[in-house]
């Protein structure tokens, strides 16, 4: 009897040391790929894991035994999940609604997933009369972390005399229903108003100061032209965004003039806090704005994509794609990927997003770097070649792997 007693505890120590020893403590774990990471300042190979929907550790030579999943990252960059901040994903079925509640928008998981994207903000689909159906709709719906823009109009963005209806931008309404979703609403948004009239501009403005929330502006399109200096110097507010910054439309000034030149006042607003974002979208982005603004130092802060169905086909195609440009156009890695993490998790005030910090959500891009011979499209259909281009590899959203392009974190088929 002792002997059978003294076996049984001998045993269940052996079976507790091992468990113990062996004990998997990661669900993934993320070897040898090259972090870069801007708000923890890293940049180089290290190994990351992921327990629990959050960033567990980082740091060199993580042993393989502690995970799950272990994924090969070698050769690849790995940065935090990319957030676009123009996006049009209030996608539905409503007729001549453009892009509020209708066909032009696109379901964000279909588009955002394989990209890298693991956060998008709609940029004004919807206003404060709509963004109910909008959170149920899309928001409530997808694997992706969706934000908002809210539209000062309240009826959104409908396209049309409806954008253009004065007596529908109210500025405590916007303000009130953003209150209601701190952290879902993360902006208000004027788009396409052509009135020779800043009264739309002030409404937004006021919205973003009733609720403490920054105002993107899609600007241009009156006649006679409205100041392009006073909307960036007197007023938006430092924080407030600039959407399209490198596009060349009717009745809007473009940021670099006839001779090639960056103006000055754009140079001096981006220094006083206004956010330049790309918003590259289907007509808004020319190589003959971008290139030179990037050879006199006019970078963008923020990257971003205006998706939708009038963008994803053309020269726009995914925020990778447009990555790729300001890479071949000699912007560095670890500013471009400032601009589509952190920079613009700065610009929407979500700043638990866009870093690998321990204990933050485990949204994670894992981006390949592609050496060739390329071409690049702009908006007017002028093609810029390159040597460069990124591809997305693996996304994973909330401590899940989302998107695997190879496989890189399955096992093999004929493995047990």
């Amino acid at each position: 009897m002792k002997k059978t007693v003294c076996f049984n505890f001998l045993f269940a120590a052996f079976y507790l040391f091992t468990t113990v020893a062996f004990a998997q403590d990661y669900d993934i774990l993320i070897k040898k790929g090259h972090l870069i990471d801007v708000k923890n300042g890293l940049d180089k190979v290290m190994d990351m894991a992921i327990k629990d929907g959050k960033i567990a550790a980082v740091g060199d030579n993580i042993s393989a035994r502690k995970s799950k999943t272990v994924i090969n990252a070698e050769g690849l960059f790995v940065s935090p999940g990319l957030i676009d901040i123009h996006g049009h994903h209030f996608f539905g079925t409503e007729p001549n609604a453009y892009l509020s509640n209708s066909f032009t928008a696109l379901p964000p998981d279909g588009f955002t997933l394989r990209s890298g994207v693991t956060t998008v903000v709609d940029a004004g689909g919807s206003g404060w009369r709509n963004f109910q159906t909008f959170k149920e709709q899309t928001i409530e719906r997808s694997k992706t972390r969706v934000l908002c823009f809210l539209n000062i109009v309240g009826s959104g963005m409908k396209g049309g005399a409806t954008e253009q209806n004065l007596g529908d931008m109210n500025a405590k309404l916007t303000a009130m229903v953003a209150r209601q979703h701190p952290g879902i609403i993360v902006g208000v948004k004027l788009a396409h108003y052509s009135g020779f009239d800043w009264t739309p501009t002030e409404r937004a403005v006021e919205a973003g100061n009733l609720a403490d929330i920054p105002v993107m502006i899609d600007f241009g399109g009156s006649e006679p032209e409205l100041s392009l200096e006073t909307l960036f110097m007197e007023k938006l507010r430092p924080g407030d965004i600039f959407t399209h910054a490198y596009a060349h439309v009717q009745r809007r000034t473009p940021v670099v003039n006839a001779n090639g030149k960056v103006e000055e006042f754009a140079l001096a607003a981006q220094k006083r806090g206004i956010v330049f974002d790309v918003g590259h979208g289907g007509g808004s982005f020319l190589f003959e704005q971008a290139i030179p603004s990037m050879q006199q130092g006019f970078k963008p802060n923020t990257i971003s994509t205006d998706l939708h169905t009038g963008s994803m086909n053309g020269g726009m195609k995914d925020i990778v794609n447009v990555m790729s440009k300001f890479l071949n156009m000699e912007m560095p890695m670890n500013e471009l990927i400032a601009t589509v993490t952190l920079n613009a998790a700065q610009a929407i005030k979500r700043t638990d997003l866009g870093h690998l910090s321990e204990g933050a959500v485990a949204d994670v891009t894992l981006l390949n770097l592609k050496e060739g011979d390329f071409g690049f499209i702009d908006t007017r259909g002028k093609r810029m070649k390159g040597t460069k281009k990124l591809e997305c590899e693996l996304t994973i959203r909330d401590g899940k792997v989302v998107y695997d392009l190879n496989g890189i974190s399955k096992s093999e088929w004929n493995e047990n």
